[in-house]
C-alpha cells in the first residue's frame, strides 16, 4: 500500500535579534497558514531555538551558525546541506547580505522557489522603497508578493510560564532600562528611570526592573529606595510575557523585550533617541506609545509618568 506523496518542504530563514524574531511571528503564522501540508523548517540562531520550538508553527527548527565569509569550510558544508534538503520554497524574512547568499550558495543548477532580496530569485520583494517600511509593514509585503495575502499580528498566547516565585503580591510596573551596550545613547539615564520607579512607588505601583545579568547593577540603582524587584537575570522570555500579561503598563528602551512586551497587549511606553527611527521598528502592540527625543537625556520623568495609561 502506498504511503502516499511525501509533503512538499519549506525553508524560513530568520537569524535576527530579538525584536526582529518577534516582529517575524505573525509572517511565521501566515506562512503555516499559506502552507499547512508542508514540512516546514526554520533557519535560525541558538538564542531562537526553543521560542520557535514552543510557537508549533515549524516542523523543525535549525539553529544555523552566522558563518563568516572567510570560512570556506562550513560555506561548502551548508552548501551541502542546502541542496541534500530539497526544498521547495524559501521565504527569506532576514533579507541580508548573508542570507541573500544562501540563494547563490544553492546554484549552479535548479534552486527553490526564493521569496526575498536576492538577485534572480522567483519572487523578490521588488518594492524599491523597501527599507523604507516599518519592519512588520515591509515582510507584509513581501510575503503578499510571493502570494501570501493574510498576514496576523504577533500571536504570544504560546508562551506559558509560572511567575508565582517572582512573588508579586503587588500591582507592578515594568521597567526596561537596557539596551546595546555597543549603543548607550539608546538608554534612558538610570536616574530617570529612578525617579519613575519613585513616583509609582509612591502610588502603590511596585517597580520590576527587567534586564539581562549584565545590567544588574543598572537595575539596584533604580531600585534603590524605591521598593522595587530587581529580576534581571532571572527571567526566560516565557517569563517576560507572562509578566507583560500580568502588568499594570511597562516602560523600556528600543531594545528586544520591549518588543515582546508590547506584543504581549501590555501597556508600553518606548522611548527612542535619535540613534533609532520609531518608524521603522518601533514595537507594535494595541497598546503602544512612543516618546522620542534626540537625546534620551532631555526626557524627564514626569513626561514619561504622564504617557503612562495603568491598568
Amino acid at each position: 500500500m502506498s504511503a502516499g506523496p511525501r509533503p512538499g518542504r519549506i525553508l524560513v530563514i530568520k537569524l535576527g535579534a530579538l525584536g526582529d524574531f518577534v516582529q517575524a511571528l505573525g509572517p511565521f503564522a501566515a506562512i503555516r497558514r499559506h502552507h499547512a501540508d508542508h514540512r516546514i523548517t526554520l533557519l535560525t540562531t541558538a538564542p531562537f531555538v526553543d521560542l520557535a520550538g514552543a510557537s508549533g508553527l515549524f516542523d523543525q527548527v535549525v539553529a544555523g551558525a552566522r558563518v563568516p565569509w572567510w570560512r570556506a569550510g562550513t560555506w561548502l558544508a551548508l552548501r551541502r546541506w542546502l541542496r541534500g534538503q530539497g526544498y521547495r520554497r524559501v521565504y527569506d524574512l532576514q533579507t541580508a547580505d548573508r542570507s541573500s547568499a544562501l540563494f547563490h550558495l544553492m546554484g549552479p543548477g535548479p534552486r527553490p522557489e526564493w521569496s526575498g532580496i536576492a538577485r534572480g530569485c522567483s519572487h523578490p520583494h521588488a518594492n524599491p522603497r523597501r527599507d523604507y517600511l516599518h519592519t512588520i509593514d515591509r515582510q507584509r509585503e513581501q510575503l503578499q508578493m510571493a502570494g501570501i495575502g493574510d498576514v496576523p499580528a504577533a500571536d504570544l498566547s504560546f508562551l506559558v510560564a509560572d511567575v508565582a516565585r517572582f512573588n508579586l503580591t503587588r500591582r507592578y510596573l515594568l521597567l526596561v532600562p537596557g539596551g546595546s551596550a555597543k549603543r548607550p545613547a539608546k538608554r534612558w539615564p538610570a536616574e530617570r528611570f529612578a525617579a519613575l520607579a519613585a513616583t509609582l512607588h509612591r502610588e502603590g505601583v511596585t517597580p520590576v526592573v527587567l534586564g539581562g545579568p549584565d545590567e544588574r547593577g543598572l537595575a539596584q540603582a533604580i531600585v534603590q529606595g524605591a521598593g522595587g524587584v530587581d529580576l534581571t537575570g532571572r527571567t526566560s522570555l516565557a517569563d517576560i510575557a507572562v509578566l507583560a500579561r500580568g502588568a499594570a503598563a511597562a516602560v523600556g528602551n528600543d531594545t528586544g523585550p520591549m518588543h515582546l512586551i508590547a506584543a504581549s497587549d501590555c501597556p508600553s511606553v518606548v522611548l527612542f533617541s535619535a540613534e533609532s527611527d520609531p518608524a521603522l521598528c518601533a514595537p507594535r502592540g494595541r497598546l503602544v506609545k512612543v516618546l522620542r527625543r534626540d537625546r534620551l537625556a532631555d526626557l524627564e520623568a514626569p513626561e514619561v509618568a504622564a504617557a503612562l495609561v495603568l491598568r
